[in-house]
């Protein structure tokens, strides 16, 4: 059965540390290639300018913990990658608990959820922890332990183009940025290999289909940047896949515009299989539909959602399960 392959994908992505760049991206681009093995593996140089955007240093991480006064070691990276906010700084030091504190990130409305936080663009460093956990801790000395890296590297998204009979072309994109989180970050790339996968094996089609796999944001950027005339002159619709694992609600996410062939296929399709599905105007973008349809880029590209992001309680958090 498709959806059991695609649960087997899902099941072994979700360990790796995936973030804006390093290993785990490109990790996670091998697995997929795999399915569909002509898909090409982009590298853009850290420094590179993007729009007004730069693409930033690559970012590693060995292990990052913390110890309590009492010896117990909590927030442990290898147990939970969310543990660690993203693109956190290298840090060994014996803390007292207030300092600390300033350095860690709760839910008190999930108190049993491990939040993912990020910090892509600001030196800072800081764990994630239950709610429930961190009302535990007792006044004294900590250490906390960071042992990360950032250095010049290189970003890295993955692109598969199918040609068709016509140079017309439909782009379906989707984010490799997110760590163990089902929904909001496996459910896009899974379903979508298995897309390209399919349409690989048609003999026939009538349009030809770009499929990119990107860091969210600065990864749709990059691509842009590379390709944007190319674009403009093919694409007659385009698809972004994200959070589409659930099963709640069905949506989708307008264009600016909110008059192209997407919004008219997206409309159409899910009117028919889910009659109460959710549409979302321009005002409510969030995911690289944003990038897709800014002014001067207007390419017609829709979001396909479950339930939005943002929308559901597990949403960037450790109860974002596989299951």
């Amino acid at each position: 059965m498709i959806g059991a392959e695609i649960f087997r994908m899902a099941e072994r992505l979700w360990p790796i540390n995936r973030s804006l760049t390093g290993e785990g991206v490109r990790q996670t681009l091998a697995c997929i290639s795999e399915v569909v093995p002509n898909l090409a593996v982009r590298s853009v140089p850290s420094g590179t300018q993007v729009f007004d955007w730069m693409v930033p240093k690559e970012w590693e991480v060995d292990e990052a913990y913390i110890v309590c006064p009492d010896g117990r070691r909590i927030c442990d990276f290898s147990e939970n990658n969310l543990h660690l906010m993203g693109y956190s700084n290298p840090v060994d030091r014996i803390i007292g608990f207030e300092e600390l504190r300033s350095h860690l990130y709760s839910r008190p409305d999930l108190p049993d959820a491990v939040p993912y936080v990020t910090s892509y663009y600001a030196d800072d460093w800081g764990f994630c922890i239950a709610d429930q956990q961190l009302k535990t801790l007792k006044p004294g000395d900590y250490r906390a332990v960071i042992r990360s890296r950032k250095f010049d590297g290189s970003l890295n998204y993955g692109e598969l183009y199918l040609p068709g009979r016509s140079s017309q072309e439909i782009l379906i994109s989707t984010y490799i940025c997110h760590p163990s989180m089902a929904n909001n970050e496996l459910s896009g790339p899974c379903v979508a290999t298995y897309v390209a996968r399919w349409l690989e094996l048609q003999k026939v089609r009538r349009f030809s289909y770009r499929f990119v796999f990107v860091p969210e944001t600065i990864g749709s950027l990059a691509f842009l940047s590379r390709n944007l005339e190319t674009l403009r002159g093919n694409v007659i619709a385009g698809f972004n896949l994200t959070c589409i694992g659930d099963e709640r609600s069905y949506s989708y996410q307008q264009t600016r515009k909110a008059n192209t062939l997407s919004d008219a296929v997206a409309s159409h399709v899910l009117k028919n299989i889910a009659s109460e599905y959710i549409s979302y105007d321009w005002s409510f973008r969030g995911s690289d539909e944003r990038q897709y349809c800014a002014p001067g880029i207007d390419l017609p590209v829709v979001a396909l959602m479950r339930t939005r992001h943002n929308c559901y309680p597990e949403y960037h958090t450790s109860l974002d399960k596989l299951g």
